[in-house]
């Protein structure tokens, strides 16, 4: 790529955004900056700090206790809190929901937003999160808007989790969760999960991972051969 851009990933939890925008980021050679990482990390420290992810007060007390990094490293995204590399401890289900905790909260908002603005000022992103294409990058050059039914998201997700050696749950526990994680979600007053309106629509419950991939390469490479990333 011969300019800076960036690629909004917009969806709720399990949609596939991460893997869909790593996939992207190995097709175009760009960076991933997976955002909900970022929340995920200050969750995982709440959680070991014994702090209440839902208590404002307490969320914002963490921001002066911890020190939050992002980095990559073979363009593979790590995150580190107080230099502790956490990265492979932050996908448990009980991170996932504090996660959604402590993101309505505007202070910790503010403080990811300024590490994400930060980041993509810097070189070409694609990003994925919940509210990339409305409040973080507005004006990104394509934004996609992910989804699938929750019942197909808690399939993907268990998977995920039993690949990663977690096997203390089951497919009942992951979609309750993913249900109540889309509640708190869509309905928070701070950045709720919406589609942006320029977002280009894709729902993933009837293709496989491998299709859905495939089709969002190809609308990033049309966009690419115009020159029109935004049109």
């Amino acid at each position: 790529m011969d300019r800076h851009f960036l690629i909004a990933i917009d969806g709720p939890s399990g949609a596939g955004k991460s893997t869909v925008a790593h996939a992207l980021a190995e097709e175009f050679n760009i960076m991933h900056l997976d955002t909900g990482a970022l929340f995920r990390a200050l969750a995982y420290a709440a959680l070991e700090a014994g702090l209440d992810s839902q208590d404002p007060d307490q969320s914002a007390a963490l921001l002066d206790q911890v020190t939050l990094e992002i980095i990559f490293k073979d363009k593979k995204q790590k995150v580190l809190i107080n230099g502790k590399d956490i990265t492979s401890k932050i996908r448990t289900e009980e991170v996932s929901l504090a996660a959604s905790n402590i993101s309505v909260h505007p202070t910790v908002r503010n403080y990811i937003l300024e590490k994400e603005r930060e980041l993509a000022e810097k070189e070409s992103f694609v990003l994925d999160g919940r509210d990339i294409g409305t409040v973080v990058l507005p004006n990104a050059d394509l934004k996609i808007f992910l989804l699938a039914s929750p019942e197909i998201r808690a399939q993907r997700r268990l998977s995920d989790l039993l690949n990663a050696g977690i096997s203390n749950t089951d497919y009942d526990q992951v979609l309750e969760d993913i249900k109540k994680r889309d509640a708190q979600d869509s309905n928070r007053d701070t950045a709720p999960t919406k589609k942006a309106d320029d977002a280009i629509l894709i729902d993933s419950s009837e293709l496989s991972l491998e299709e859905t991939i495939s089709m969002i390469k190809d609308i990033v490479a049309k966009k690419l051969e115009t020159g029109n990333l935004n049109g």
